[in-house]
């Protein structure tokens, strides 16, 4: 147990070394200069040379590229993600002022995203009506297909702007979060829907769901007590995937609903080349991503006790040995995200 989880902290590691590098990279090519971008403002006048110069050196942006990569890759180990080109604010501090907006969107759409596509998934698995079980299957691929903001814009024309039901733009009030909430989860509840039933779908046929059977349980027994528990290993197998659509929607969906945020600083730092922001944001959003797989692997045991056994028998992971069901579904999970 203790080298796996050492293997998985050094990958961690290495998920948060690859996501800064990358960054650096992708931004250091990019043909405009952030620092004169951010000096001549909104109005793009042009801005004396020699105080570009100043602002450059300020920044260390007229160093070597290897001298530039090696003084932020050093400084972000210690926590360190330097001050804002365009705000000239810390890093640390404009991250920390957007995220609890995010979180409260986020944290809000995944639990609807969670009852919406656990609901559909039960109850097209329980239901013996061919008409609604098909139509109940043929809700998640349509989810998964339909662009996030065309749904935000839809919302608000029908229930903003028509019916007037809910604030169409901000974050006052709870109100305003119903919408962006709404338009966050449809594409998670789809995947979990989508997941989550096709793994239903291949416990059913298991021999221990004949067993129960005999036994006398009720279908509705059978499928809460006993399927669902081995059925949601592959979707909790995707949760990094879902964690990851959560943060590259909260992008388009505050961007639609005029919501401070993340994914609106996202937004406006890529704009404006700000190279410390964007950073600092990608290596957070990887170490949501890696701490959440992480989580995900050290919750296996608990819904499967027998993975502990399996793993301690022949020290794989515990996304490796699983019940037959789970494993077979893994591989519809990985065609389906």
């Amino acid at each position: 147990m203790v080298r796996y989880l050492v293997s998985r902290v050094l990958q961690a590691v290495g998920v948060l070394w690859a996501a800064f590098t990358v960054s650096f990279g992708v931004l250091y090519l990019l043909p405009s200069d952030p620092v004169s971008m951010a000096a001549s403002g909104d109005n793009g006048t042009p801005v004396d040379a020699a105080a570009i110069a100043e602002l450059q050196a300020r920044y260390g942006l007229d160093q070597p590229v290897w001298t530039q990569y090696r003084n932020a890759l050093g400084s972000a180990i210690r926590g360190d993600f330097g001050t804002s080109i365009s705000t000239g604010q810390s890093v640390t501090d404009a991250i920390g002022a957007a995220l609890p907006s995010t979180v409260v969107l986020a944290s809000t759409a995944l639990t609807a995203a969670v009852v919406g596509g656990t609901a559909v998934a039960l109850l097209a698995t329980y239901t013996r009506v061919g008409w609604l079980r098909n139509a109940l299957l043929s809700l998640p691929p349509l989810g998964v297909a339909v662009p996030t903001f065309w749904v935000g814009l839809i919302l608000l024309q029908v229930f903003s702007f028509r019916l007037k039901l809910v604030p169409a733009f901000g974050d006052q009030s709870i109100e305003h979060l119903i919408l962006p909430a709404i338009t966050l989860a449809l594409p998670v509840s789809a995947v979990i829907a989508q997941v989550l039933a096709a793994s239903l779908t291949s416990t059913w046929r298991q021999p221990f769901i004949e067993a129960a059977r005999a036994k006398g349980a009720s279908r509705l027994r059978i499928q809460l007590r006993h399927a669902l528990r081995l059925s949601s290993i592959p979707t909790f197998t995707i949760a990094g995937v879902l964690v990851g659509s959560l943060l590259a929607g909260s992008v388009v969906v505050e961007t639609v609903f005029s919501r401070a945020g993340i994914g609106r600083l996202t937004q406006m730092s890529v704009m404006t080349q700000d190279i410390p922001v964007v950073q600092g944001i990608v290596v957070f959003s990887a170490a949501v991503f890696v701490l959440v797989n992480l989580a995900v692997d050290l919750l296996y045991p608990l819904i499967d006790p027998r993975i502990v056994g399996a793993r301690r028998q022949q020290g794989v992971a515990p996304d490796v040995e699983r019940e037959p069901a789970a494993h077979d579904t893994g591989l519809e999970v990985k065609a389906l995200v």
